[in-house]
């Protein structure tokens, strides 16, 4: 039995305790892509902090020694049955020499100081492992020991383990609910000896996963939180080129914040009236944020300062680039390493600064934008310029800003952790976001699917044109899409994400979230007073996806009763040029009572001279308040003067364009969420194996056969029609005597990508005399390019389609759906989902391309097996995210017929991937 707490440390005799770095069969080597130095990283902590963890090292010992010396006499209890006052050098021995495969350990590091210590030594001759931790006493209660199971759960099973056990005191509540609160199912009891003893597997389980995403999420909305919400605010770089930034800065403290501020200048004893201090090691009290200004070379030692001075979080306004000098990658790296290991997070460089209005905090602590009312919009800027723009607009009267973060160069914060907390935050009700890159891609689209479903997400992001702006699909050769930014569409589509084209519309669409509720559908009744004018905004909501239809015969009836001024009552309701407030008031009353619509678009031209603005706002604002439709309205190139009760828009095409959106959004909130489905049939490591056997003759990568690349595929439950090789004309006829007729020959060479177009293919083969005809047609064709042909049985006509898989850089592999054939491709009817996929995923990409009304009966045809192409799509996805190595997939075509969905030609390439971790943990990136 092992040391409750810690590890059995006892050695027989003449035993040599293991080699650091040494390798035991199987396992990775310390320099390879599977070596120790992998789970070196930073995390978050449960209280917003950070820390470091890395495998434990010889030259660990002395720092575990002074470790031990800090813990106090009930941790030593708790952990060792007994009062020890120190560790022997056989124990640390023990301790600080893993093989990194059978027996592992990782510290914890805040600063330069260990923390912490966790590790599992596996059961001789078993699929278990002892698991135990160490966590100083200050440090109790942050989450270190849950976040180091995490790690040691996700080694161990990458070597063979399936199981954790432990013992310790029945008494010892904190690590006894490590185990629990990890999300793994637990067993456990308690001996004679009021020991107790726990084991359980560490396979990923939903428990696990949701357990798992709740504390990332709780620990990343508390990091920002201590950026968000200072109590004592540092200004580092108060001199030289940045003073005027530091002086705005300081002067907007100085009005509004309810904090300490404390200016820090090298040689001035005083800033603006304010006590300065030489450098922040010499400010006397805490200091919770620093905002950094000086020039490039130095942010560096800035951030070291801060560290060191134990500062919660950083803003760092230096630009990338000033006056020659650049802050390059590199620094960027270690200022955030500097930064992370002294529990600190980083906004910048170059960040324009944070607002949060929250009366406790009044914290505007941004260069440029001085107004900033509160209200109940979240906003992030990637641009400082453009965090400026965003401010000013989002102070216009019924908007506001609970708070707003420029997140600069983001080197280190960015949207995931916001989104983690503004979902929490009761003062946010709308994010927007403007953006030019991701933080990590598939956490966005993981974290944002999440938020959406409780909050509206809007987004502008750049750099379409230089996405280029070929039609979107994938290329001819399998090759990544023409146009990478369908990767952003395809993620903000699955995620829920408003995606908008400018900042003008942002606001549009953020003005109607903030000041109405979502519509029903996409049903909209026009209220006008001028058939012109009414048409145009008709003309608008078509445009924007939105139904105009007939309203229902008794509401125009009690509309024609009604109002003597009424020149259609249809819809478009056109009043007439002279109608006065009462009549817009009584007309959309009588529309919204009748039912039949989603939502109200109601247009006034000013112009009128006998019906003033006030009396059609005050109308509307009447009649708003009782009806539960939203109801937006236009005063043609004109704003009230009474806005926030109902969302006011410009133009009628504006207001339409941002009900459009909303519509959108407010259906995908219906649509259930979708799950990634258990799937029967899968042969995992079977296909790993053929994986691992092509890199090992191929370590570069390669492209599979016909036959390897369709037995890889066979494992996922995704059957390639049958075939053979030939050769030869007898060879072929004998392999379709076999299969049977209709036949179908190919020409097999991997080489040739089209091979309809260079007379590579002949179809409808009904007996051996056509089979021999076909097959000197093609040889006839190809030449010495003919490598052999592919015999297959001939499948019943259907939809042709293709589906496929390519690489994106930034967003790892997209699934590729659309019709098959050169006019589809010329066309680009193809749409792309990132991974996971989920049921809902799959439906909703087979419908988003134009083409899928032939897969549901076009014109009289049958309809085909549409469910057997889902099956096929949420295969394909699981086999990708499986196995990483398979850099590009083309299934083309697919035949989907009524018997279901037929893969006729596969091609897969093959490039070795970076091994991905088979279990859930947290990690800063």
């Amino acid at each position: 039995m092992g040391i409750p707490g810690t590890w059995e440390v006892s050695l027989a005799p003449g035993d040599e305790p293991p080699v650091a770095g040494a390798v035991v069969a199987g396992s990775g080597s310390a320099g390879s892509p599977g070596g120790p130095e992998q789970w070196e990283c930073d995390v978050v902590l449960a209280d917003g902090g950070t820390a470091h963890l890395r495998p434990v090292r010889p030259e660990d010992a002395d720092t575990l020694v002074e470790l031990f010396g800090r813990l106090s006499p009930e941790t030593i209890l708790m952990r060792f049955f007994s009062m020890k006052r120190t560790l022997t050098d056989r124990e640390l021995e023990r301790l600080t020499r893993v093989d990194y495969h059978t027996r592992m350990a990782l510290v914890a590091l805040i600063g330069d100081e260990l923390v912490g210590l966790a590790g599992y030594d596996r059961l001789e001759g078993t699929e278990e492992a002892e698991v135990a931790f160490l966590v100083e006493d200050v440090h109790h209660g942050r989450g270190l020991g849950t976040l180091m199971l995490e790690h040691l759960a996700v080694i161990a099973s990458q070597h063979g383990i399936a199981r954790f056990v432990a013992e310790t005191f029945a008494r010892n509540r904190k690590m006894l609910g490590v185990f629990r609160a990890a999300g793994f199912t637990v067993s456990s009891g308690v001996d004679e000896e009021d020991v107790a003893w726990v084991e359980f597997a560490i396979r990923p389980t939903d428990a696990t996963i949701a357990a798992i995403e709740d504390r990332e999420r709780r620990a990343e909305a508390r990091a920002m939180a201590r950026l968000l919400s200072p109590r004592a605010i540092a200004l580092i770089g108060m001199d030289g080129e940045f003073s005027g930034f530091g002086r705005e800065l300081l002067r907007k403290l100085i009005d509004d914040f309810q904090g300490s501020v404390y200016p820090v200048h090298p040689t001035a004893r005083q800033v603006a009236a304010v006590h300065a201090y030489p450098s922040v090691l010499d400010v006397p009290d805490d200091v919770d944020l620093a905002i950094i200004l000086v020039p490039p070379p130095s942010v560096a030692q800035a951030v070291r300062e801060c560290a060191e001075k134990r500062v919660r979080a950083s803003v760092v306004v230096t630009p990338t680039v000033a006056d020659g000098a650049r802050t390059s990658a590199a620094t960027q790296r270690e200022v955030v390493a500097l930064a992370r290991r002294g529990g600190m997070r980083v906004v910048g460089p170059g960040s324009l600064g944070l607002v949060n209005t929250a009366a406790t905090s009044g914290m505007n602590a941004t260069i440029g934008a001085n107004r900033v009312p509160p209200g109940p919009l979240g906003c992030l800027s990637q641009s400082g310029a453009l965090g400026v723009a965003m401010l000013e607009r989002a102070a216009e009267p019924g908007l506001g800003v609970s708070t707003f973060v420029s997140t600069g160069a983001q080197a280190d914060v960015s949207s995931n952790e916001l989104l983690q907390y503004w979902e929490g935050d009761p003062a946010t009700a709308v994010v927007l976001l403007y953006l030019e890159s991701f933080g990590n891609p598939r956490t966005f689209a993981r974290v944002a699917r999440r938020v959406s479903r409780r909050k509206p997400i809007v987004a502008v992001q750049s750099g379409r044109a230089r996405a280029g702006s070929a039609a979107p699909g994938a290329g001819s050769d399998g090759s990544a899409p023409r146009n990478p930014d369908v990767a952003v569409d395809a993620l903000f589509h699955q995620a829920g994400i408003i995606r908008v084209d400018t900042f003008e519309q942002l606001f549009d669409v953020a003005t109607l979230l903030v000041t109405t509720r979502l519509p029903s559908g996409r049903r909209v009744a026009v209220v006008s007073n001028s058939t012109g004018l009414g048409n145009l905004g008709a003309d608008a909501c078509d445009g924007a996806g939105l139904l105009v239809p007939e309203l229902p015969a008794p509401t125009q009836a009690v509309l024609t009763a009604g109002l003597s001024t009424a020149e259609s009552v249809r819809n478009p309701v056109n009043l007439s040029f002279a109608a006065p407030g009462a009549d817009y008031e009584t007309a959309i009353r009588a529309v919204l009572t009748g039912g039949g619509v989603d939502a109200m678009l109601v247009l006034f031209s000013p112009a009128s001279r006998t019906a003033r603005f006030d009396e059609v706002e005050d109308a509307i604002a009447r009649a708003s308040g009782d009806f539960d439709v939203p109801i937006l309205a236009s005063f043609l190139g004109a704003r009230p003067g009474k806005p926030g009760t109902f969302p006011v828009f410009s133009y009628p095409e504006s207001a339409a364009h941002a009900l459009g959106r909303v519509s959108s959004y407010a259906e995908w909130r219906r649509r259930h969420a979708g799950v990634v489905p258990v799937l029967d049939g899968i042969a995992a490591e079977q296909a790993r194996l053929i994986v691992d056997a092509a890199l090992a003759a191929e370590p570069a990568g390669t492209l599979l056969a016909a036959g390897p690349a369709a037995s890889l595929l066979s494992h996922y439950g995704i059957d390639v029609v049958p075939g053979a090789w030939a050769t030869s004309a007898e060879e072929a006829i004998a392999v379709a005597d076999a299969i049977g007729y209709p036949a179908v020959l190919k020409a097999a060479s991997p080489r040739l990508l089209h091979r309809r177009d260079v007379g590579g293919v002949r179809l409808a083969l009904s007996s051996p005399e056509d089979v021999a005809g076909a097959y000197a047609a093609i040889a006839s064709s190809l030449g010495e390019a003919l490598d052999g042909v592919q015999v297959q049985r001939m499948v019943p006509q259907g939809v042709d389609t293709t589906v496929g898989v390519v690489q994106d850089p930034s967003f790892g592999p997209l699934l590729v759906f659309g019709l098959a054939g050169v006019e589809a491709e010329l066309l680009g009817d193809r749409s792309f989902r990132i991974l996971p996929l989920t049921d809902v995923d799959a439906r909703d990409l087979i419908m988003s391309v134009k083409g899928a009304p032939l897969l549901f009966g076009y014109r009289g045809a049958p309809p085909a097996n549409v469910a057997a192409l889902e099956q096929l799509l949420l295969r394909v996805a699981r086999l990708i995210d499986d196995i990483p190595d398979i850099a590009e997939l083309e299934l083309d075509p697919v035949i989907v017929n009524i018997d279901g969905a037929f893969p006729i030609n596969a091609r897969l390439r093959l490039v070795p991937a970076r091994p991905q971790p088979g279990l859930p943990y947290r990690r800063l990136e």
